[in-house]
């Protein structure tokens, strides 16, 4: 449940082949800089703005003149990224997204169709296809000790060697508002989050989170 091909329909993201290479989501994080560069290189003019060095913004995407976005990134076809929000660079944002008002990006793969939409704090993270975010909803991407991050699921623990490590959401996961996902948290495909949650470790796909001790599924609820 915690692998690439069990989280995510990789026909919705540009980084397909990219993601193809690595067995667990979070060994993708080293590369996306360079990913984002790559891919750009092969983008048409006819389709993408090239207004910066390392960002290529699809000319059908609406970004508001207070958003502010750094290389390397690319923002796909008819997504939206709103007012004041801050793409720190290292973000390959997918078709169909929206970026909100106030949301930050900082080295993400966000698949199409991924609503991160008010409020936001995405890092060091990959979200599914149809992926969303509720209002202040955050990921944490850097432990209170500062240590090496370790997924964590039940007796299995996975050393991810980094000192960064949000999210790694699954297709169509809903999480609820004001909730903050630890570092490393992993949410399996179509389980959602309670509001003002703290999810740390892995939920299994098809569950619905409403607390550390309390994880049913969704056939059950």
């Amino acid at each position: 449940m915690l692998k690439i091909c069990e989280l995510y329909d990789l026909g919705h993201t540009r980084a397909c082949e990219y993601l193809r290479q690595f067995t667990y989501p979070w060994e993708a994080l080293a590369g996306i800089a360079d990913l984002i560069r790559e891919i750009g290189k092969t983008l048409s003019p006819e389709e993408y703005d090239h207004p910066a060095e390392d960002v290529w913004i699809a000319k059908d995407a609406t970004v508001y003149h207070t958003a502010f976005i750094a290389g390397p990134c690319i923002i796909g076809h008819n997504t939206e990224v709103r007012q004041c929000a801050f793409i720190r660079g290292s973000a390959l944002v997918g078709e169909n997204c929206v970026v909100g008002n106030s949301t930050e990006l900082k080295n993400v793969i966000l698949f199409d169709n991924v609503q991160v939409p008010h409020y936001n704090y995405v890092g060091d993270s990959i979200l599914g296809y149809k992926a969303h975010m509720g209002a202040g909803s955050v990921t944490s991407n850097v432990k209170s000790d500062k240590t090496l991050v370790v997924v964590k699921n039940g007796a299995e623990h996975f050393d991810t060697g980094r000192k960064k490590v949000g999210a790694m959401l699954g297709d169509r996961v809903e999480v609820g508002c004001n909730s903050v996902l630890n570092p490393g948290t992993v949410v399996g495909r179509d389980s959602s989050v309670y509001p003002v949650s703290c999810v740390r470790g892995v939920v299994p796909a098809c569950s619905i989170y409403k607390g550390p001790d309390n994880i049913v599924p969704k056939e059950d609820f």
